[in-house]
């Protein structure tokens, strides 16, 4: 049993009794028994350890490899297995941050990758179609979004290979193959599924709550110049699907019930499936920041999202689609109406570049107001770019 026990935590600490996410972890110890972690300060609350000393009827669930059966069991369980956490902080089930492991914290069902800022769909617009209208006609009617790969899903520092594939430069003939030579990063947000839904049952508005279990950051990597080549007509393929990190801790979404926010207005009326107007503000208070080489270059206000995560779950599931535990989505790159809130290289640079060299490191990090002054944490996401690893095929 550890026997370390955090210091009291710096004034603003993000990770505070208010926000307690999950993972999970493993110690030198001991690393082949992952199990479900809180992180606290600089300090990893092993929850597997004080339920089971506590006798808590939740101890199986914390005990597991991925927060997939504690996200399974639903709200109620949540709600309670929180509180629980909450008592424990003042006992010695505590590892210092930098002594343990951390993992992929949940197992990923699904991914989808939505589309949500109206700042980053305008700029990539004119990038795209210059003299023509920024945004589909379609943009401001549903959350536009594709459904994306969950087996590249990878936790943070893990490296990210520089992917290869076809590219075709606008002045070339033929398309050429090989490592991409512009290279992105995607600022998001992203939100985990809990409590699953059967299909053919649309999940409404109203039900986002039930089903979502927590909140994370997102990095979705995309290598624009195969993305350009190959988008049309069916869309992000291979320019997506090489990598998606995302960050070590979940942060509950009750953790953020302090920082809703209503959403920008709408310029068309909803559909009712859509419709939020009558419902709590949908929008998060998030600021997160974006440091290449240790350098910020961005902070993009995820209050700038045109639609919100419950709009985009409602949308996700209108047609049928079943909804499971390790679900996940998120809300497509996060830019803001300033120039030094936009979430990619390719809004920051209008498309010249440069882009991401062997090498850099890319890290994102956020943090939402909370109740009383205090601050509620999104683990970082942090990435480093690697060469491509084998020549083009018949090379």
């Amino acid at each position: 049993m550890p026997q370390h026990h955090p210091r009291d935590l710096a004034e603003g600490d993000p990770f505070g009794p208010d926000t307690l996410p999950y993972g999970v972890f493993t110690t030198p110890d001991a690393p082949d028994r992952p199990r479900v972690g809180v992180r606290y300060g600089a300090h990893v609350l092993d929850a597997a350890a004080a339920a089971a000393a506590h006798g808590s009827a939740y101890a199986d669930l914390l005990a597991a490899p991925t927060l997939n059966p504690l996200m399974a069991a639903g709200r109620p369980a949540w709600q309670a297995v929180r509180a629980e956490v909450r008592g424990w902080l003042d006992e010695p089930y505590f590892h210092p941050l930098e002594e343990v492991t951390l993992h992929l914290p949940f197992e990923v069902a699904d991914y989808v990758d939505f589309y949500a800022s109206e700042h980053h769909a305008a700029n990539v617009g004119r990038i795209f179609r210059p003299g023509g209208e920024a945004l589909t006609p379609n943009w401001k009617h549903l959350p536009i979004g594709y459904h994306g790969r969950a087996g590249t899903v990878v936790v943070t520092g893990t490296d990210v290979v520089r992917p290869q594939g076809q590219r075709k430069a606008p002045g070339d003939d033929l398309p050429t193959f090989g490592p991409s030579l512009r290279l992105d990063i995607e600022a998001e947000v992203g939100f985990v599924v809990g409590t699953p839904a059967p299909d053919n049952t649309p999940v409404p508005l109203s039900d986002f709550r039930e089903h979502v279990f927590g909140v994370c950051l997102v990095n979705d990597w995309s290598s624009r110049d195969l993305q350009s080549w190959e988008y049309v007509p069916l869309g992000p393929f291979l320019g997506k699907s090489f990598a998606t990190s995302v960050s070590a801790w979940i942060t509950p979404l009750d953790a953020f019930d302090a920082s809703r926010t209503a959403p920008p207005a709408r310029t068309y009326p909803l559909l009712p499936y859509l419709d939020d107007s009558a419902d709590e503000p949908g929008g998060i208070d998030l600021r997160i920041e974006v440091t290449i080489n240790g350098e910020t270059v961005s902070r993009p206000p995820f209050s700038a999202m045109y639609w919100t995560a419950a709009q985009q779950l409602a949308h996700m599931t209108v047609n049928g689609a079943s909804l499971r535990t390790g679900d996940f989505y998120a809300s497509g790159t996060v830019s803001g109406p300033e120039p030094d809130q936009l979430g990619c290289l390719l809004e920051l640079t209008r498309g010249k570049g440069p882009f991401l060299a062997d090498g850099d490191e890319v890290t994102l990090t956020a943090w939402a107001p909370g109740a009383n002054g205090a601050r509620i944490g999104l683990g970082e996401v942090t990435g480093r770019i690697t060469p491509a690893r084998t020549a083009p095929p018949g090379a």
